[in-house]
């Protein structure tokens, strides 16, 4: 609850152009972030944690090249646009196997699609957890980035 819904799905289809139209509200409201937290310049300090269209919206971030951040953690995403760069952003990817709104099979495809380009990714199916965070999915978010920035 409290979200933000980045581009519309009345249709219950994923467009890419939904995706690409979004680009700009995600990257001003990103960069204003990063600015006001004074990450500016180091961005291998940064973490994009996002649920859904929020995962979806940072996995597209990152897979497009626009941001080079240290981590990406993906709650119940998936990356429905190509890759067009690469970079060492270390990536987890979090599915819940009875999700009905995204399979959980399309965080599985955007782990080999992103292993591929050369990303550090993990996959983390947990049985049971539908279309949300869960606390272990929660509990393996935070030791992922806690093990990224206490290294």
């Amino acid at each position: 609850s409290g979200g933000r819904q980045w581009f519309v799905v009345d249709d219950q289809v994923m467009r890419p152009d939904r995706i690409q139209g979004a680009r700009q509200a995600f990257d001003e409201l990103v960069s204003e972030i990063v600015r006001r937290e004074g990450f500016e310049g180091n961005l291998r300090n940064v973490a994009f944690v996002g649920v859904s269209q929020g995962a979806i919206m940072a996995l597209d971030a990152v897979a497009n090249g626009r941001w080079k951040v240290g981590a990406v953690v993906s709650f119940a995403g998936m990356l429905p646009l190509a890759i067009s760069a690469s970079n060492d952003t270390r990536v987890l990817l979090i599915h819940g196997r009875a999700d009905k709104t995204i399979p959980s099979a399309a965080s599985v495809a955007a782990g080999t699609q992103l292993k591929a380009a050369g990303f550090d990714v993990s996959v983390t199916l947990l049985p049971d957890v539908g279309h949300t965070i869960s606390s272990s999915g929660a509990q393996k978010a935070s030791m992922f980035l806690q093990n990224y920035f206490n290294r």
